[in-house]
């Protein structure tokens, strides 16, 4: 396939190119300094020049208390930018993969969310992503991720390790609870949708669940630490207070893929030990 990655400096967005190249696509990455999604000639310029296969996009306003205060900012990129990656991807006749969000929904449900649960967003990055996904229109794969972790940009594990090397005990809310996703586990399954040019929606995570609080005792012994450092705290201990409202249960279960007969990602504790092995090495 030829394909155009947008958002390739990401963290996902580097996985989803090192795994492409990999397997002998062409692909043209694109980062933010490379092509402004937020603006339709670009997009419509390089989706032109390019003339791909498929277009992966990756690239996000990801700052969720960011989206708070600069609500134009999200909408512009979240969503305002996936109706010109899906105009360009319909007039040239490629095939568009839109990469969205566990945020879309309330938090509020007991159970863990499938694909056919119903989005009630309580942020402002929620909510744009779901107006990105609604602009990717219904022949686009979107694949929704959570807690996304992997090699590259600041995540979830690599904060962990860092205050691990200081004295003191980490704390972390007992009271959020998701699925912990990697970055190249993913990737191998949006290069799966991708090459099958499957339309539709994909919750695509790592099994398992967990509260950050588990998460981090998690990563902590992963690394040989004492878990036992991670103490719990609730949202709203907090301090100072985030603005913007996290989902307490956004566990997704990966329904679409496990009925498609498709593989899902592993265990999201052996994905955590390979990344800290590489981090170590």
């Amino acid at each position: 396939m030829r394909v155009l990655v947008t958002g390739a400096a990401g963290q996902l967005g580097r996985e989803v190119v090192d795994r492409l190249t990999a397997l002998g696509h062409e692909v043209t990455a694109a980062p933010r300094d490379t092509l402004d999604v937020g603006r339709r000639d670009h997009v419509l310029g390089a989706v032109g020049a390019i003339r791909p296969d498929v277009v992966v996009n990756g690239a996000a306003f990801t700052d969720v208390d960011g989206c708070e205060s600069d609500a134009d900012g999200a909408y512009r990129t979240n969503a305002l930018a996936v109706r010109h990656l899906a105009e360009a991807s319909r007039r040239f006749d490629a095939h568009l993969c839109h990469v969205s969000t566990d945020y879309v929904f309330s938090g509020d449900q007991a159970e863990p969310y499938h694909e056919w649960d119903r989005p009630d967003p309580r942020s402002v990055y929620g909510a744009s992503k779901l107006a990105g996904e609604q602009e990717a229109g219904e022949a686009a794969t979107v694949v929704r991720t959570s807690w996304l972790c992997g090699r590259h940009g600041p995540n979830m594990v690599r904060t962990v390790l860092r205050l691990a090397g200081e004295a003191g005990p980490l704390r972390f809310v007992d009271d959020q609870r998701g699925s912990p996703s990697f970055a190249a586990d993913v990737a191998v399954v949006i290069e799966k949708l991708c090459a099958d040019r499957r339309p539709g929606l994909y919750h695509v995570t790592n099994q398992g669940a967990a509260t950050r609080n588990e998460f981090a005792r998690e990563i902590l012994r992963a690394a040989g630490g004492d878990p036992d450092r991670v103490q719990p705290i609730t949202t709203a201990d907090l301090d100072p207070p985030r603005p913007a409202v996290r989902p307490f249960n956004s566990v997704l279960e990966n329904r679409a893929l496990a009925l498609a007969g498709l593989e899902q990602p592993g265990d999201y504790r052996e994905a955590l030990r390979r990344l800290v092995a590489d981090f170590s090495g």
